[in-house]
């Protein structure tokens, strides 16, 4: 089957939505420049597009919806174009790697990583499809009640711009894995990948308005998207000023959403805690994708008999970290987003109430157009400092000391997110205490992050929104039940 994209040869997607299976450009006309946060140069433009394009999108969707072929396909034959989307993305994964890396800034290797964990959502809500079973209650004599999963109908998802590809994947595919139609608006910042995949999708076959993709900016299109009273559920990963402004839209037209807002997720570290095992997963967890994650775990926790130690060590291995240019094989550490973003994260460094314990430092080769941070370490920090309460998503981690359990479990409660924690120790049973304790989504003992987690149920409470994306959950969140009664006599 002929690819339409050369990957081969890094073509780049035109500035065109894809509305019904169909590659258009905005009815307005309008394109946008694409900066890489690596030189800060333009280097490729997306359509610009606005309520008129989006409104395009979703009658596309419920066409397909509503007696196109795609409401034809069975649960299987759905999964079974999944798996070839996530064969597909495999086959051409270092090409949409090196992609990614342009177009959002963060290293080769992660980039690698995120295109795997892309294809396995594909793969994995491929083969769930036709694995989402109803039941039967039961009920009165002389009745048969019957529970079905239905699909919601035509679906948004708003995404952002730090994991444009795996989103892509985490958002669209158990949605259209349960059978609804989806409409996606990508971040203006980074959406090349996004698009990308979107054409291998028309060029395997998925029927029209399956999945339809409009780009622009996010208080035009994104706005056009949340507030379109032809959507039946939404999907938003995103700020918590924006999330709520879409669960506002979502409740004038009655529908339901999920919300991932982000968070300032602490790890704790306990004195007998294995300290080798632990301190690179602490430096990861920070820099990795630049702190521009909504789970990064950017507030470390330490009991006060080692916090000197643990310190030190931290601050050491931070103070070797490099920002640079971002598209070769060592790099770490590569550039924020936008010119924008790295603004608002030197402003937190330079305002930050807390003392700075170490800096690593900007790589003589980084280019000067980029938006490049050095990373930072603060520390020792009042838990009520702004730097230990608001997220900063950049490469910036504070360190607070705590006396014991009790102490460290208020300290990690104590923002107004919810997102993920981590607890380090050799203690079984106090593992087990604090992370039932921990007013979060999702806890990781003696470890954080898990490759991806694509079949780990996440989301968060409070500020960091609600609902559950990956896993199982998401195809539920994806569905609707019905109760079909029947009185046979």
């Amino acid at each position: 089957m002929k690819d339409v994209v050369n990957l081969s040869k890094l073509a780049l997607p035109e500035p065109l939505n894809l509305i019904g299976g169909e590659w258009v450009p905005a009815r307005s006309g309008g394109e946008m420049d694409v900066v890489s946060p690596i030189d800060g140069e333009v280097f490729a433009r997306i359509a610009d597009s606005d309520a008129a394009d989006v409104d395009a999108a979703v009658q596309a969707a419920r066409a397909a919806f509503e007696g196109g072929a795609w409401s034809e396909l069975t649960a299987a034959e759905r999964g079974r174009l999944m798996i070839r989307l996530s064969e597909r993305i495999l086959e051409h994964a270092e090409d949409l790697a090196q992609l990614e890396t342009r177009d959002n800034g963060k290293p080769i290797a992660q980039a690698r990583a995120d295109m795997k964990v892309t294809a396995r959502y594909f793969e994995y809500y491929g083969g769930a499809a036709d694995k989402v079973h109803g039941e039967v209650i039961p009920f009165q004599k002389g009745y048969n009640v019957e529970v079905h999963r239905e699909p919601h109908g035509v679906t948004g998802h708003i995404i952002p711009w730090n994991y444009p590809a795996q989103m892509f994947g985490r958002s669209v595919a158990p949605a259209i894995a349960m059978g609804n139609a989806a409409v996606l608006k990508p971040a203006e910042d980074a959406c090349l990948t996004a698009l990308a995949i979107g054409r291998m999708a028309t060029d395997l076959g998925f029927p029209p308005g399956a999945i339809n993709i409009v780009t622009g900016r996010g208080a035009r299109a994104g706005q056009a998207l949340a507030d379109h009273p032809g959507i039946d559920f939404i999907s938003f990963t995103g700020s918590p000023e924006v999330g709520q402004m879409i669960q506002q839209a979502a409740a004038r037209n009655f529908i339901g959403c999920t919300l991932e807002l982000g968070g300032k997720s602490p790890q704790i570290v306990f004195e007998d805690a294995d300290l080798d095992a632990a301190l690179p997963v602490l430096v990861n967890a920070v820099i990795q994708n630049g702190g521009q994650t909504c789970s990064a775990g950017t507030r470390v926790l330490v009991q006060r008999g080692i916090f000197d130690a643990v310190g030190a060590r931290l601050a050491e291995r931070f103070g070797e970290v490099e920002a640079e240019a971002s598209d070769h094989d060592g790099a770490t550490l590569g550039p924020l987003i936008s010119a924008k973003q790295k603004k608002r994260v030197e402003t937190y460094i330079a305002e930050a109430d807390a003392p700075l314990m170490a800096r690593g430092r900007i790589g003589e080769g980084a280019p000067d157009g980029g938006f490049y941070v050095a990373p930072a370490v603060f520390g020792p920090c009042n838990p009520k400092a702004r730097i230990a309460q608001e997220e900063v998503f950049g490469p910036v981690v504070c360190m607070i000391p705590f006396e014991d359990e009790a102490e460290a479990i208020a300290i990690a409660n104590g923002t107004e997110y919810g997102l993920v924690a981590a607890v380090w120790t050799r203690d079984g049973g106090r593992q087990q205490r604090v992370a039932k304790a921990m007013r979060c989504g999702q806890v990781f003992i003696n470890g954080y992050g898990a490759g991806g987690g694509v079949e780990l149920p996440f989301g968060g409470i409070r500020r960091s929104g609600h609902g559950r994306e990956k896993g199982f959950a998401a195809l539920l969140e994806f569905s609707t039940i019905k109760t079909i009664v029947n009185n046979h006599g």
